[in-house]
């Protein structure tokens, strides 16, 4: 039994909360509904702008403070880091220290780091605040989600886990639709003070309008910390190697394998400590059961799927020469298709059904990747309108019966098990987003090379094909050379250019082909597994 560090209120058996840290499932006035869903609206865009504005700026950023490409990749790789880690001991945080105090302090130390922005003068302050970024930008999440579930009534309090976990994704298509005007403006000044901006708002909102009251129970030991101490960095490790082995190469700097072994190793001690613990933080034997680990593969999958999104459109149209004004028009499709995702998955809820969604989802993702299967140099951002905006759909519709899914099998052991599925739900998706983006990024890269060696061998310079394009592009430089070498010498090098061009585009090509395949298994392994759950129905 816990203990209660204040007496519950007199709540009715369905208002309780389902776990203590989360608020009581209470109906309200209406006028009052509304409010609670606006204030959630507004945290959940603003925790996840926070990250969507360094990922859209991720260039200009490079060039403000004049990093190389592996020292830019730090800046989202230290948010993961910390963001990741940060559900280790923030859940028994609001259990033990009440929900409101929670949220405003959260809120503060959110104000604090947005004014740390203001004052970045070089890359290393800029990871340290990232970093920070990344830890106090975690409560927001849930925050956003518990203030959109109290506008729903009991009855529909899980479509509001839904809509509020769907509006969390909203911030980064968002932050691509809005950067261009706020950077070009004032450059970073005003960016950056657009946020603190939000973040007070935010703050205002949540001192005007409090959450219900919930339940405090003394919860955090010592040990809590040892285990942080153990897991926090081995994720960080694990993180660095992710975001730096495809740029630096995986093979070419001795110092990734050895963070790798450390990670690995901090995060085997940190399991064998809780493994031993009489009141784990983590239950380590319920990660090794048939059940979590079907559900671990699934949301592991789905998230890396759903990554491509982030890698081969993105970084396809950068290749081509599109610049971030031109991405504004996709990311409000993309925008779209995750807000309407949300709203169908919410619409079409049914506990009876939570495997469909994720079935329609990886097929959606499926025909996304078709469609996206014939790349070539002439294609723009609208010619990816359908199919991000299916891939959106996707994100918005999975998100919700995932959780959900995961949550009804844990609840069913305990409340005590809580713990361990949130930090296993926030693994899965951070580590699913980033080992998608490190896998795709180095098959690209290396397929890349192979295309542009295969080109250079087989291309034949006295082709006639060959020997016309080389003189077309000898006109180019005629009227302003007047040396011939010199204008048979830069008409290769221009040829050159045109054959590793066109070397990405299949290397590209063939990062959309893998995910087909991936999405086709995943496809087949969740309707095997409906398909087995309900004869087992059946015949029980």
């Amino acid at each position: 039994m816990p203990k209660y560090l204040e007496k519950p209120p007199n709540w009715a058996d369905d208002e309780r909360p389902v776990i203590p840290g989360s608020p009581p499932a209470l109906d309200h006035a209406r006028f009052k509904r509304y409010a609670y869903f606006i204030i959630g609206t507004f945290i959940a865009l603003t925790a996840s702008l926070s990250n969507g504005f360094i990922t859209a700026n991720l260039p200009q950023l490079q060039g403000e403070y004049g990093l190389t490409p592996s020292e830019s990749a730090w800046l989202p790789a230290v948010y993961v880091m910390a963001n990741v880690s940060a559900n280790l001991i923030l859940f028994k945080t609001r259990q033990q220290y009440g929900l409101r105090l929670f949220t405003e302090v959260s809120l503060l130390g959110f104000i604090v780091v947005m004014l740390l922005h203001l004052l970045v003068q070089d890359g290393r302050m800029a990871l340290i605040i990232r970093c920070i970024s990344g830890f106090v930008a975690a409560p927001l999440s849930s925050l956003g989600m518990y203030y959109i579930m109290q506008s729903f009534g009991k009855a529909n309090r899980l479509k509001g886990l839904y809509v509020g976990f769907g509006f969390n994704q909203l911030g980064i298509p968002l932050a691509w639709v809005i950067s261009p005007f706020l950077v070009n403006a004032n450059h970073w000044v005003n960016l950056y003070t657009f946020e603190l901006g939000l973040a007070i708002c935010c703050f205002a909102m949540v001192v005007s309008l409090k959450l219900p009251r919930g339940l405090k129970i003394d919860v955090i030991e010592k040990k809590d910390f040892m285990t942080f101490l153990l897991l926090a960095p081995g994720f960080a490790c694990l993180c660095a190697v992710l975001s730096q082995g495809p740029i630096l190469w995986w093979f070419d700097s001795v110092w990734l394998a050895y963070v790798l072994i450390a990670g690995f190793s901090l995060i085997v001690l940190g399991f064998f400590f809780e493994y031993h613990r009489s009141n784990p933080l983590i239950l380590i034997h319920w990660l090794g059961t048939a059940s979590i680990l079907r559900f671990v593969i699934g949301a592991f999958f789905l998230r890396f799927l759903l990554s491509e999104q982030s890698f081969t459109a993105v970084n396809f149209l950068k290749t081509m020469g599109i610049g971030p004004d031109q991405f504004v028009g996709l990311y409000s499709v993309i925008f779209i298709g995750i807000l309407l995702g949300t709203l169908f998955s919410a619409a079409t809820f049914s506990k009876d059904h939570l495997f469909w969604p994720l079935l329609l989802a990886t097929f959606l993702i499926l025909v996304a990747c078709r469609l996206d299967a014939h790349l070539t140099s002439d294609v723009r951002p609208h010619n990816f309108f359908y199919s991000q905006f299916l891939i959106a759909f996707a994100n918005g519709l999975f998100i919700g019966p995932l959780l959900l899914t995961g949550m009804m099998r844990t609840l069913k052991q305990g409340t005590n098990y809580v713990i361990t599925f949130i930090i296993l739900f926030s693994a899965t998706q951070n580590f699913g987003s980033l080992v998608g983006s490190s896998f795709y990024n180095t098959y690209q890269k290396h397929q890349a090379q192979v295309y542009q060696l295969d080109i250079e061998q087989t291309l034949n310079r006295t082709d006639p094909n060959i020997y016309q394009r080389i003189h077309q592009y000898s006109a180019l430089y005629q009227p302003y050379l007047t040396d011939s070498t010199l204008d048979q010498a830069k008409a290769s090098q221009l040829l050159s250019q045109v054959m590793a061009r066109e070397s990405q585009v299949r290397a590209y090509n063939d990062v959309v082909n893998i995910n087909s395949i991936i999405a086709v298994l995943l496809f087949l392994w969740t309707l095997i597994h409906i398909i087995l759950q309900k004869y087992s129905k059946q015949y029980r």
